[in-house]
């Protein structure tokens, strides 16, 4: 179960971060609304209607959180850096993905809003400077301040966990 639950690992915060490891990560965030778009290729109503493990969400809500929870992480991106040391708003994303839209829009509908997301994201992100990077905010839910190298990271890490959700998936569906 735990390999289905956390297909690339759990994530760990990096001890040390460089700027090649910063600009590993937001070319992953770059490149993520592509590779989540051809991991859901083809894929048929039934097929992104299946938890992609048992217990778990279907593809079409596994979609639908990845922009909600970009969205929310690049809110707080631009609060860290327009203020002092925030306190962020959390949000419960099991039952965000209860809700009406994550369970009956299109998938598509949150391609191309990861796409949007993503391309003001990594837009802000190639203009931040060493010192930018440095800027915390804090998240109620760790109780901690978390810098937005350390966020950035375990971004870049949410999107492939996500989106290996889906290969595995179609991997052990045959639907290479």
């Amino acid at each position: 179960m735990e390999k289905l639950m956390y297909p690339i690992g759990r994530f760990e915060f990096p001890a040390n971060i460089t700027s090649e490891q910063r600009n590993e990560w937001i070319r992953i965030l770059k490149d993520a609304p592509g590779l989540l778009r051809k991991a859901t290729q083809n894929l048929s109503e039934a097929q992104l209607n299946t938890p992609y493990r048992p217990g778990g969400w279907t593809v079409k809500q596994v979609v639908h959180h990845l922009p909600d929870s970009h969205m929310n992480s690049y809110i707080r991106f631009k609060l860290a850096l327009t203020e002092d040391e925030p306190t962020v708003k959390t949000y419960d994303e099991n039952r965000w993905s209860q809700l009406h839209d994550s369970l009956t829009v299109g998938h598509e509908v949150s391609l191309n809003l990861l796409e949007a997301v993503h391309a003001r994201w990594v837009s802000l992100l190639e203009s931040l400077t060493e010192e930018d990077f440095s800027r915390k905010f804090i998240h109620p839910d760790h109780n901690k301040k978390m810098d937005l190298n350390e966020t950035l990271a375990l971004y870049a890490w949410h999107s492939q966990h996500h989106i290996a959700h889906i290969t595995s998936l179609r991997e052990r569906m045959h639907r290479n």
